[in-house]
């Protein structure tokens, strides 16, 4: 017994050196490969930057995995503490790093896609000049978001600055105009769900006096729960500017502006997941908010039909992706309003992988087609990029959630699992989110047709250039397609089986009556828990008939005014960003432009350095005029400042009346002496003119 003891306590011991060892350097790596590129980018060269930013990235991937064993799978969490960041008697906040199953399994995707994306941009962005400012941002962008995952409160998220990272990324050419338009529209959209959860951390700190996790999540159940669900609606607010949720989904498609690695970073393993990181994270005190909950069960169903219905009608490769992000977004929400966390993480970690693919086999199909990104100008490509139709098939298929695929075993428990809560509300999100998975399967199938399997339609030039990309470019693709394949069956049973232990270190709360996983297991009927199989093979089959057999009947009716009218209403995304612009933006603008004009006449002018220059200039004219050379005023003036001084020890004992009386009789005094001289110099000058 003595002997097994000290195994355990030696191996606890190696484990915890271990994390600490992870905790201090992990984040630091990231962020020192970003300071050397971006800083001495010139000193060590375009090679030397790709080197050391995507090996340092490499290292901090193989110790997050290294993590997850020890974390995750032993449900040992770790808290580290480093300095004392706000230190004062009413709040105390630490620069401080917690680590725990959801932790680690958010270091996961984060670290393998961005190693993935660092190894696929030493080739794509190879005949860009500023490659070293790429990887920099890069870097950086990976560096946030650990920061980001591993934080201990929610001010040290907060300053995770994921946003900033996403503006400098998709602003990377900022010689174009779209992309400086782009960036801008995801900074001030990300800056909109910021400021409500600003709002969010002064209303904890207002009722729980403090915004680290482990006081937060400890004093929930004890607090009134309209301030909780206050609390909670700003945070939502706050998830859904990051994760791109309905109504403040505007500027996910916008960002497709910079480069195609940029695009899987941010769609795949960062900025967008991040919301969803953070409802997660807050789940113990999401769980004392049912209407928290439903909203997020609502918005969630609106995001997927929404996307869905505008990713049909795209053009282009990266758009109709994008769209599937938000799509898929919209089912992590779904979950998280069904109380379900745990199959919330497990589809976006399975995500991760299929949505890197998909943006990684698009770059390499834009970058075989000479940066062409509409697909309606691709086709017969499936010869010519072998590999890259095969990882594309494999990524669309686990996003379409076919059969042992990775995306199958979560987006269909998330569907299943909102018909097995057996209320309204959920029951009516299933079937909003299965027309919204069929949608999915649909432009999945177009997107590969029109790329692969039609006939070719763009010019020659594009057909004789064309090629594979080196190992740089398949690599990554090979490494996502095996996730893609494989990752799900793994793990499936760690996330979502039903006597898993993983989240026994309380990562996440699942509060007793919202458990439905078992309800769900045992009591769907099977025809619900086929149905949306049984869609997305009917409209895959549809759409291929369509596509390849009615050709005409389909351009027949785009082209009559009832179809013209529904493809430019879902192309130009329900109008959202027209109201947008014409009716709030707009609006605001012409209201400070007609405030500016009719009531700022002068105002900050006078009350800024013009006003307080002639104030002063007055001020000394008045005190200069006290000089009139007469005794009896000095007299005055001395005996005046002589009472006020007098009377200071007991100016508090005075009533302030007196106070004021004193103060009004020396302006009056400054006031009667100007008077005076003034009328003094009228009357000399009518004596001199004879008048008098």
């Amino acid at each position: 017994m003595e002997t097994k003891d000290k195994k355990r306590r030696s191996a606890l011991c190696v484990a915890l050196l271990h994390r600490v060892l992870l905790q201090r350097n992990a984040p630091l790596l990231n962020n020192t490969s970003a300071i050397l590129s971006g800083l001495f980018g010139r000193k060590i060269g375009v090679s030397g930057s790709q080197i050391i930013t995507t090996t340092l990235v490499i290292i901090t991937t193989l110790l997050a995995i290294l993590a997850y064993l020890e974390v995750g799978l032993n449900n040992i969490p770790v808290s580290l503490k480093l300095i004392r960041w706000v230190d004062s008697e009413s709040l105390n906040i630490s620069w401080a790093f917690h680590f725990d199953a959801l932790t680690v399994s958010m270091l996961l995707p984060v670290l393998v896609v961005s190693s993935l994306v660092h190894l696929y941009s030493i080739s794509y962005m190879s005949h860009d000049p500023q490659n070293q400012r790429f990887f920099s941002y890069l870097s950086l962008f990976t560096f946030m978001m650990v920061v980001l995952v591993t934080a201990d409160n929610y001010l040290l998220m907060f300053v995770g600055l994921v946003g900033v990272c996403s503006y400098l990324l998709v602003n990377f050419w900022y010689t174009r105009i779209a992309a400086n338009q782009s960036s801008i529209s995801a900074l001030l959209t990300n800056r909109v769900g910021d400021c409500f959860l600003t709002i969010g951390m002064f209303a904890m700190i207002w009722a729980f006096s403090n915004i680290d996790y482990s006081t937060v999540f400890s004093l929930s159940p004890y607090i009134s729960e309209n301030v909780v669900t206050l609390i909670c609606i700003c945070l939502l607010i706050g998830a859904m500017a990051k994760s791109s949720q309905l109504g403040l989904h505007v500027w996910l498609p916008m960002a497709m502006e910079g480069p195609t690695p940029v695009s899987a970073l941010i769609h795949a393993a960062t900025i967008c997941t991040a919301g969803v990181y953070l409802l997660m994270r807050s789940s113990p005190l999401i769980e004392y908010s049912s209407t928290t909950l439903l909203l997020c069960l609502w918005i969630g169903a609106l995001t997927t039909v929404f996307s869905s219905l505008i990713g049909l009608f795209q053009q282009d490769i990266k758009k109709v992706i994008a769209y599937s992000t938000m799509s898929q977004l919209g089912m992590m929400v779904i979950a998280v309003g069904l109380s379900s966390y745990n199959v919330a993480l497990f589809h976006l970690v399975n995500h991760a992988f299929y949505k890197a693919l998909l943006f990684l086999g698009a770059g390499s199909v834009i970058h075989a087609m000479a940066d062409n990104q509409d697909f309606r100008k691709y086709g017969g490509l499936r010869a010519i990029l072998p590999l890259t139709y095969s990882v594309m098939m494999i990524a669309s298929l686990s996003l379409v959630a076919f059969p042992y695929m990775t995306g199958f075993y979560s987006k269909d428990l998330i569907l299943e699992l909102s018909y097995g809560q057996y209320y309204f509300s959920s029951t009516a999100v299933y079937f909003i989110a299965v027309i919204g998975a069929s949608f999915t399967t649909i432009y999945s199938i177009k997107v590969l047709y029109l790329t692969f399997l039609s006939n070719p339609h763009g010019p020659l030039i594009y057909y004789k250039n064309a090629h594979e990309g080196d190992l740089y470019l398949s690599i990554p693709l090979i490494v996502l397609a095996v996730f893609s394949i494989f990752f799900g069956y793994i793990t499936k049973d760690i996330y979502v089986g039903l006597g898993s232990n993983f989240f026994v270190d309380n990562s996440i709360f699942i509060h007793p009556s919202h458990e439905i996983l078992i309800d769900t297991e045992f009591s769907v009927p099977t025809i619900y828990k086929l149905l949306p199989f049984v869609l997305t093979i009917t409209m895959s089959l549809f759409a291929l008939i369509i596509s390849e057999f009615l050709p005409e009947s389909l351009m027949n009716f785009k082209y009559s005014r009832f179809g013209y009218n529904i493809f430019v209403f879902f192309n130009q995304r329900f109008f959202v960003e027209m109201f947008y612009n014409k009716y709030i933006t707009g609006k605001i603008l012409i209201l400070g432009g007609q405030t500016t004009k009719f009531l700022d006449r002068g105002s900050l002018e006078l009350i800024g350095p013009y006003g307080l220059e002639k104030g002063i200039l007055y001020l000394g004219k008045s005190i200069s005029s006290l000089d009139t050379g007469v005794i009896t005023s000095y007299a005055l003036y001395i005996l005046v400042g002589l009472t006020f001084y007098i009377s200071i020890p007991y100016i508090y004992s005075f009533d302030n009346s007196l106070i004021l009386v004193m103060l009004y009789s020396l302006f009056y005094l400054i006031n009667l002496k100007s008077l005076r001289s003034s009328v003094s110099d009228s009357v000399f000058k009518l004596l001199n003119k004879g008048k008098i």
